[in-house]
């Protein structure tokens, strides 16, 4: 089936599943392997009956949509063919490797992402139409990172048990980014992955991200690719030095690797300009000052409707609220201050592809902050809601202007961001088997 230039909505990848199970059948199975936080279960599409196994964990965010439509573009390959002895050709034969594909993570928070599909199905929409309708769980409620804060969520269980139980040589994790470009995360370097991830993106148009706020401080061995560090790095406040409880890191108990794949929905210029930023000192305290002010703006507004919006305990996009206001906009900030500091003392020290990388974040954290109290202002059963719901909305407004304007954003088309994922998960899966074989 052609790749529709939208994202599946987690209901469509599912139909989709099934369909491919009843279309090869013998060939591929779809099972539940446990059940969500409220009780929507997750779905696992295994395809091929080899000995040796590649879990593909999809939607593990839920503002990060297009894992869906790439577990289904994969399954779908995996399935028509061909093998060969090309450098995926022996991951994908399906006598000698099953594949195991999660095709939703986290489909608490996907119903809380519901409206990001539609929204973002015009060929026209704008970061406006994505942030009003995402949904992004504290860090303590998403499933790959919730073990890091000591928090054993059945979604992260049950990803635990499918890794104990197949043991996978590779599992790939299916990210997006709003804007910048693409980069893989590896928990240890494969060999001669580098290369085959650089040929997808300059074929699809899609530049590399060279410097990233996820992993600023991790080794950096190829353009665009990142090798978890040994446990004494330092990192950005962002990052965790409990990393190794992440479901990240599970795979390596049984010799495995994990590629965590990020595509951009939005392409920015400078994402791949290796070049020193010429005051990124200057422009990092700037990026600080954004986030901060951003950040008491949107809180000034809680501040008010905090009386008549639903207690944080009933309401996940009210606990976000409440997470962000409480010290992550100055954290986020305070983890540049070093960064600025060694830019003054080295002058050339930071790209302007890095600085780009932090100036997306700063954008973003009151964007998402907004989008999400205005849903809650909207919902709301009070007088003082429609004011507060209009002053918010001209800050939000303004915001995406700016940023669609400062970082020069241009669409990436979905079919683009699936086939390169899909690349990138094959490339991925045959270097790793050729290191274990």
């Amino acid at each position: 089936m052609p790749t529709p230039d939208r994202y599946l909505t987690v209901a469509e990848v599912a139909d989709a599943a099934q369909r491919l199970v009843s279309r090869f059948p013998g060939a591929g199975r779809l099972r539940r392997i446990g059940m969500s936080r409220v009780g929507r279960p997750l779905l696992m599409l295994s395809v091929g009956h080899g000995p040796r196994h590649v879990l593909v964990v999809a939607r593990p965010h839920p503002d990060e949509p297009v894992g869906g439509s790439t577990a289904i573009a994969l399954a779908e390959r995996l399935l028509r063919g061909p093998t060969g002895p090309r450098a995926s050709g022996a991951a994908t034969d399906l006598s000698q490797v099953t594949w195991d594909i999660v095709l939703c993570l986290d489909p608490d928070g996907a119903a809380l992402s519901e409206g990001i599909e539609a929204a973002t199905a015009r060929r026209d929409h704008t970061p406006a139409d994505y942030y009003r309708a995402a949904y992004r769980p504290v860090a303590a409620e998403q499933p790959e990172w919730a073990p890091i804060e000591s928090r054993q969520l059945p979604e992260s269980q049950a990803l635990f048990d499918v890794i104990d139980d197949v043991r996978p040589f590779l599992q790939c994790s299916l990210h997006s980014v709003e804007a910048g470009g693409t980069w893989a995360q590896l928990t240890r370097p494969l060999p001669r992955f580098g290369p085959a991830f650089q040929d997808s993106a300059a074929l699809l148009g899609i530049p590399l991200q060279h410097g990233t706020f996820d992993a600023l401080y991790w080794e950096n061995p190829d353009p665009g690719v990142y090798v978890l560090p040994p446990r004494d790095t330092a990192r950005l406040a962002a990052g965790s030095e409990n990393i190794g409880a992440s479901t990240w890191c599970a795979p390596g108990r049984y010799g495995g690797v994990t590629a965590i794949v990020e595509v951009p929905m939005w392409a920015t210029g400078p994402a791949d300009d290796p070049a020193p930023h010429p005051a990124a000192g200057a422009a990092l305290r700037e990026l600080s000052a954004l986030v901060r002010d951003g950040g008491r703006q949107v809180t000034a507004v809680l501040d008010k409707a905090r009386p008549f919006l639903p207690p944080a305990r009933d309401s996940a996009p009210r606990r976000v609220l409440e997470w962000m206001a409480d010290g992550l906009y100055d954290l986020v900030a305070d983890s540049w201050e070093p960064l600025a500091r060694q830019a003054d003392g080295a002058p050339g020290g930071l790209t302007t592809a890095q600085v780009c990388a932090l100036d997306v974040v700063a954008r973003r954290q009151p964007l998402r902050a907004a989008g999400l109290l205005l849903r809650l202002l909207a919902a709301a059963d009070d007088p003082a809601a429609p004011g507060l719901h209009r002053d918010l909305d001209d800050l939000f407004t303004a915001w995406s202007a700016d940023f669609e304007r400062a970082l020069r954003l241009r669409r990436v088309p979905v079919r683009r961001q699936v086939a390169h994922q899909t690349r990138t998960v094959l490339a991925a899966a045959g270097s790793a088997l050729a290191a274990v074989r």
